[in-house]
């Protein structure tokens, strides 16, 4: 059974975004950090892991676009998660009951309105982990305290729900990649999306020439997103998502034309792209 490290506790959104790359078969390894995660698959503790790199409302997670430069993983794969939180307590304890919730940032910040109009005056207190929240709430048996998180949080502790699908924006969807010691290799008819950083020159339009490169081949882009470039005061590595699989023909000419206006490109991989959940 092939293990996948993810950060947080059992019950976490990128544990369930492990089963829904892997299957049933999956063992997912909790671990404290991303760097955990990154470490972890680099050292061949794990067969795989898996991180989130943007939420479909709070935008990207940049520690880990800057860990994929540090580390020599591959990106084989992605997965796509629908983030319904919920609120979760001790049994018994009702919404009258409650003076402060416990969650990650990122879920408290998704949950503000519904919270406001829930429990008003509430304390929001932040925690390293959506689950680790239902974790501390069972741990301190604390009745005047809820914690925001899956369902599955919520099963695997033994805690009831108060009220589910508390998130304000329906529409809530965090994408994950899925990284390995090796490249994926998928199938030539297989839907697929590349990922890749690259720097250019800092001079005026370079940027416009690189990305050039894909608009004359109709390549349809993604995602792109920059983060600094360590050592290099103002200037910047540019991490890109696009259409398509590196080994067709026309991806891998538009690569060849990136690398001419490009002073770096690393190809993170080629993987299945990942449907939509319902």
């Amino acid at each position: 059974m092939p293990t996948i490290a993810f950060q947080g506790e059992p019950g976490a959104y990128s544990e369930q975004a492990a089963f829904d790359f892997l299957g049933a078969q999956a063992q997912p390894v909790p671990r404290p950090t991303f760097d955990a995660v990154f470490d972890d698959t680099t050292a061949g503790k794990v067969d795989f892991g898996i991180v989130p790199v943007e939420n479909s409302l709070a935008g990207s997670v940049h520690r880990n676009y800057d860990l994929l430069m540090r580390h020599t993983l591959h990106i084989i794969g992605e997965a796509i998660v629908r983030v319904r939180h919920n609120l979760i307590a001790l049994p018994g304890v009702e919404l009258p009951d409650i003076r402060r919730v416990y969650s990650h940032w990122q879920a408290l910040d998704q949950c503000e309105h519904t919270l406001g109009r829930l429990l008003p005056g509430v304390e929001r207190v932040q925690v390293y982990d959506t689950a680790g929240a239902v974790k501390m709430v069972l741990e301190e048996q604390r009745r005047d305290t809820a914690a925001i998180a899956s369902k599955r949080a919520a099963e695997l502790y033994g805690l009831p729900v108060l009220r589910d699908g508390i998130e304000d924006d329906p529409t809530n969807f965090t994408r994950f990649v899925v990284l390995s010691r090796q490249p994926a290799s998928p199938p030539a008819a297989t839907p697929c999306k590349t990922s890749l950083v690259f720097a250019t020159r800092n001079t005026p339009g370079a940027l416009y020439k690189a990305l050039a490169a894909f608009a004359l081949r109709d390549i349809d882009l993604s995602k792109i997103e920059s983060r600094p470039l360590q050592g290099s005061p103002w200037e910047y590595l540019f991490y890109l998502d696009f259409i398509g699989n590196q080994s067709d023909e026309v991806c891998a000419h538009a690569l060849a034309q990136l690398r001419e206006f490009s002073t770096f490109v690393r190809v993170l991989g080629s993987y299945p792209r990942a449907n939509m959940p319902a």
